[in-house]
């Protein structure tokens, strides 16, 4: 990368129209070297690709082994594959260094496709070389490309229109032009000055505008302003704090134990204005005396604003485990001389605390819009879930607001309809006429599956929009015969629920 924070305008708008004429877009990659190559660099082995791009020397094979892989090549070969910007552009850009026929990458550019509710396309994302591409382990001031957690963010994102964004640690700065999709105005800080001048150039290079980037800790670029959406993959890595364990600024921001995400939680309601939300993924410890959720909960009650709060455990690891994946992340592996060290110095830390377990998961918040009850949902999901959650989390927000303004006479006087997504399974023991089990499963949102008894499934099976939620209940009771007033009490927060989750939505 060069010194200046902004890229040379002529050189990025060359590279631009050289990287599309050549096709080289997500698909056109996966393609050029086949299924399992790809698989394989997930994996961090890259030996698959370059045999699939052996005998080819087009524009796109060349860019593939430059940009994606890390390998050099020839200047012969970079200017024909670029022959507007040039190796020269490249390294305008801070991309490569040019020796006297050779270009040696210093960075990767990589396509990366998206999809929101806006529809879909794809950015060239630059980013640190990575360990594959080095051989070895990462340097510490290494800037992420686009990984597992941040296209986990990015599908995360509330979809609805926002006028400001803030982008806390933006690294590469992905969730930022995810976030630039759906509000006019973002603003992307981080401690790393490298890492602002990767968003930067992804903006340029991707021509996006209204990305302002700032440096710093936390919240301390944007003091004193407000925001209407917060989203931030934080450096929440739990890290030793003990010499000789390396500090990665991509995953480390120098605190103790889970001491990032309580700060951001606790804190974040300053920045936001009512209403305005805030998207995080982070870990919190379990203890011997404190359960993970628990303590998040606290977290947010110590807020100065009252904040809504839906903290979704995706999974939990215990300490070893959780040692030997960020050891591993690090590039350092089973068998190399500092692995046991640092296996130990995690394990010790963690006995230091008490903890017994790391969970991880989705934080989502929200500064309580006045007069509205206030949302406290801390749960645990961990069935696997396809696709993004971004337009899902935005509808059951949406929901809850609508179920607050409705007592439960108001709720039996509303209609409502079967998600599109929902079926119900039903399993009889051999030869018994009814059901011994009755369950609605989730197609989209977060998968769910949900037994439910014969009232609930009846209702559920009668809500086509036509008649109010009151009259369909009355009729289940007669049909099986039992109080009007008391199945209304045990049915309309079960369907509070249901609205909430998607299985059933309000007309």
């Amino acid at each position: 990368m060069s010194d200046s924070r902004h890229p040379d305008p002529s050189s990025i708008v060359a590279l631009r129209a050289d990287l599309a004429a050549a096709g080289y877009t997500a698909d056109a990659v996966r393609a050029a070297w086949g299924a399992i190559a790809d698989d394989a660099i997930g994996r961090g082995l890259l030996a698959p690709a370059r045999r699939g791009l052996a005998d080819r020397a087009d524009a796109l094979a060349v860019l593939c082994r430059l940009l994606f892989l890390g390998d050099p090549a020839s200047v012969t070969d970079v200017d024909a594959a670029l022959p507007t910007a040039g190796a020269a552009g490249l390294e305008r850009l801070g991309l490569v260094r040019l020796g006297a026929d050779t270009v040696t990458p210093t960075a990767l550019l990589r396509p990366q496709g998206y999809a929101d509710a806006g529809g879909s396309g794809q950015w060239w994302i630059v980013s640190d070389l990575d360990e594959a591409a080095l051989g070895g382990a990462l340097p510490t001031g290494h800037v992420l490309g686009v990984g597992g957690a941040s296209l986990t963010l990015a599908g995360l994102q509330l979809d609805t229109p926002a006028q400001r964004v803030l982008d806390l640690g933006t690294g590469c700065g992905i969730q930022a032009l995810r976030a630039r999709r759906s509000a006019p105005r973002v603003v992307a800080t981080d401690v790393s000055e490298r890492a602002l001048r990767f968003t930067l150039l992804n903006a340029a290079l991707n021509d996006v505008d209204g990305v302002e980037v700032r440096h710093g800790s936390l919240f301390e670029p944007v003091a004193g302003e407000e925001f209407d959406r917060v989203v931030s993959n934080p450096p929440f890595v739990i890290t030793p704090r003990v010499a000789g364990v390396p500090e990665y600024e991509y995953r480390d921001a120098g605190f103790a134990g889970d001491d990032l995400v309580a700060a951001f939680v606790s804190g974040v309601g300053d920045v936001l204005a009512p209403g305005g939300t805030a998207q995080l993924l982070g870990n919190w410890e379990y203890r011997e005396d404190a359960d993970g959720l628990e303590r998040v909960r606290a977290w947010v009650a110590a807020s100065a604003h009252p904040l809504d709060a839906w903290i979704v455990e995706r999974e939990r690891l215990d300490p070893l485990a959780y040692a030997e994946l960020w050891v591993r992340d690090g590039g350092t592996t089973p068998g190399s001389p500092d692995y046991a060290r640092l296996i130990d110095a995690w394990l010790a830390d963690f006995a230091e605390r008490g903890v017994t377990s790391v969970g991880f998961g989705y934080l989502l918040l929200r500064r309580t819009p006045i007069g509205m009850p206030s949302l406290a949902r801390y749960e645990r999901v961990t069935q696997p879930v396809g696709g993004a959650l971004g337009t899902h989390l935005g509808e059951a927000l949406a929901a809850w607001d609508r179920l607050g303004l409705l007592d439960d006479d108001a709720l039996a006087d509303t209609t409502v309809i079967v998600g599109p997504d929902v079926t119900e399974a039903r399993h009889h023991r051999p030869g018994a006429e009814e059901p011994s089990v009755i369950e609605l499963h989730q197609g989209g949102g977060f998968g769910r599956a949900l037994n439910v008894d014969p009232a609930l499934a009846a209702l559920v099976g009668a809500s086509d929009g036509d008649l109010p939620l009151g009259v369909l209940i009355d009729a289940i009771a007669d049909l099986l015969e039992v109080d009007a007033g008391a199945l209304r009490a045990d049915l309309l927060p079960r369907v509070r629920e249901l609205v909430f989750t998607g299985f059933l939505r309000l007309v």
